[in-house]
């Protein structure tokens, strides 16, 4: 009866839903079958991985195990896309995760540009996309969307300082922004991974621009800090490079705003090795540093103009664009939709 009794215990922790009165002869008899499958499987399993070959056939095997017994394992639904993604980073491990940081805030229009920048992203292979609220907590609207996009995520928040921050009639260059939020996501960069062992390309992804899947495949071709051209930004068609026509080097810039700054390169327009990000752990974003000027001067922690390299074939092509969806004219409120 001792044997008996401690097994139900157990079995009364393991069945969700059960309660602490004594079970029917017959309750106990499924239950005991439950552990027993589960302890066959969890065995089968192990085995079955001792014998398979590769480790890509292995990870397809626990896979798929995971997935068909995900409801007895209570796996949540950000476990299952983290087993997604830790299978298709090893089909292309060479390739290096790009970590894409995109700064958010509160208005109408955010849910409509970060759902179009997560359909962007789910159509790139090996990304994790960092996203940070400017908001003292995460909202319902942000995590919700995270929830379904099917991506890799690290959702964080952190607050704007009030004096920091853009009145609704203020011209965007009067204060910095994003300084909080990029600070942030570069912390967990270097709180969460290791230099040396981690790979990887850090992107700085606002939430107001549009971007082209081939953005990406240049992004992956970084080996410590890659530019190419911007579309539709300061009073230009495109800002972008200029190379030297024989040794492919960078030698200035066609800025629309001081072309003359050491960099001359709008925040889209360039992506650091992860290597880099983890080694320079001084280098980050200031309110100290004059407007117009982040750019310019976090790159100086990294590189030097003449290390730039140009990418996109050549700065030939502009796969980013500033786009920003137009401020809507919103008259009245339709109570239960979530926009």
């Amino acid at each position: 009866m001792d044997v008996i009794a401690v097994e139900s215990a157990v079995l009364m922790k393991i069945v969700p839903g059960s309660h602490m009165e004594c079970p029917s002869n017959f309750d106990m008899k499924v239950r005991r079958w439950v552990v027993y499958f589960l302890a066959i499987s969890i065995l089968f399993i192990l085995w079955k991985l001792t014998i398979i070959q590769t480790d890509v056939e292995k990870l397809q095997f626990l896979k798929d195990t995971l997935y068909l017994n995900k409801e007895q394992l209570q796996l949540s639904h950000q476990q299952l896309i983290l087993i997604e993604h830790l299978y298709q980073a090893k089909l292309g491990k060479e390739q290096p995760m790009i970590y894409a940081i995109t700064p958010t805030y509160s208005r109408y229009v955010q849910k409509a540009e970060l759902t179009r920048i997560s359909q962007t992203l789910a159509l790139v292979p090996n990304v994790h996309w960092i996203l940070v609220e400017d908001s003292d907590e995460k909202t319902d609207l942000v995590r919700n969307l995270v929830a379904d996009s099917n991506l890799l995520v690290t959702h964080l928040s952190i607050k704007t300082p009030v004096y920091e921050k853009l009145g609704d009639e203020d011209p965007r260059w009067l204060k910095h922004r994003g300084v909080e939020q990029r600070n942030l996501a570069l912390k967990w960069l270097r709180e969460n991974l290791q230099h040396g062992k981690d790979k990887g390309v850090v992107y700085f992804m606002d939430d107001d621009n549009t971007y082209s899947v081939k953005l990406f495949k240049e992004i992956a071709k970084v080996k410590k800090v890659g530019v190419w051209p911007v579309g539709l930004v300061g009073g230009l068609n495109a800002e972008t490079l200029i190379l030297d026509p024989n040794t492919g080097k960078v030698t200035g810039y066609r800025s629309g705003w001081k072309a003359d700054r050491k960099f001359a390169i709008d925040m889209a327009g360039f992506a650091i090795n992860l290597d880099l990000i983890l080694a320079k752990s001084q280098a980050a974003f200031s309110y100290r540093m004059e407007k117009g000027f982040q750019e310019s001067e976090f790159l100086s922690y990294f590189t030097t103009k003449e290390e730039l390299e140009p990418l996109a074939d050549n700065c030939t092509k502009v796969y980013v664009w500033h786009t920003r969806t137009e401020k809507p004219n919103v008259k009245g409120v339709v109570p239960g939709l979530e926009v």
